[in-house]
């Protein structure tokens, strides 16, 4: 019993750090609901549910797997990168803003919902960061953990980060009620220049430290 309930707190600790940390998926996440109401924010949300699941399961399953796809970084940081500058370009320059005055007249398609959810997906694996995070919590609690105290603490952190992610959904949708297009282009371009930012930070971080290592 005293496992247990020390693997749930270390599984809280992990969740915490996920949720408070910054990086381009919240501001997505935020922007995605803005946009494309909850259903386009859960859609996207559960991309990169996906994507932390997957990376789960490959570092403590299959971790010399993940560690030979970590020796390829800086081409996984490079792709990551330019997706992110990509897409923080789209939202700049080219992303057209509609306002909907009910969340019910926000009609996504299954296509739409799908493409979203691929974004989420992408943004997340293609993130060296996140890769070297599950990484390094599934080598460090192999350790010293069994097995059941190892799915607990991990599926104790995903249900928090969901719980997040869920709360940012709900909160998203009721600020979208509030903006008008001007405000939601402004957020849009917001959002795109950290994605562009934050891209173009891990793109010279991969080149110069990576290459160093």
């Amino acid at each position: 019993m005293v496992e247990v309930i020390e693997a749930i707190l270390k599984g809280i600790a992990m969740g915490l750090l996920l949720v408070i940390s910054v990086g381009p998926v919240i501001f997505t996440v935020i922007k995605q609901s803005i946009n494309n109401g909850r259903g386009g924010g859960f859609s996207f949300v559960i991309g990169v549910w996906i994507s932390d699941f997957l990376l789960v399961v490959l570092s403590n399953l299959f971790s010399a797997l993940v560690t030979t796809v970590m020796s390829f970084e800086m081409q996984i940081g490079i792709a990551g990168s330019i997706f992110l500058i990509a897409m923080g370009l789209y939202y700049i320059f080219l992303k057209k803003v509609h306002v909907h005055p009910e969340e019910v007249s926000i009609s996504l398609k299954t296509s739409d919902h799908a493409k979203i959810a691929l974004q989420g997906f992408l943004l997340n694996t293609l993130n060296p960061a996140v890769i070297a995070f599950w990484l390094t919590a599934a080598t460090a609690i192999a350790v010293s953990h069994s097995i059941r105290e190892r799915i607990i603490i991990f599926a104790t952190a995903l249900l928090l980060n969901m719980c997040a992610d869920v709360a940012k959904v709900t909160l998203a949708g009721k600020l979208r009620k509030k903006l008008t297009v001007k405000n939601i282009r402004l957020i849009n371009k917001i959002s795109g220049l950290i994605l562009v930012i934050f891209g173009t930070v891990l793109f010279f971080g991969v080149l110069f430290f990576v290459k160093k290592m």
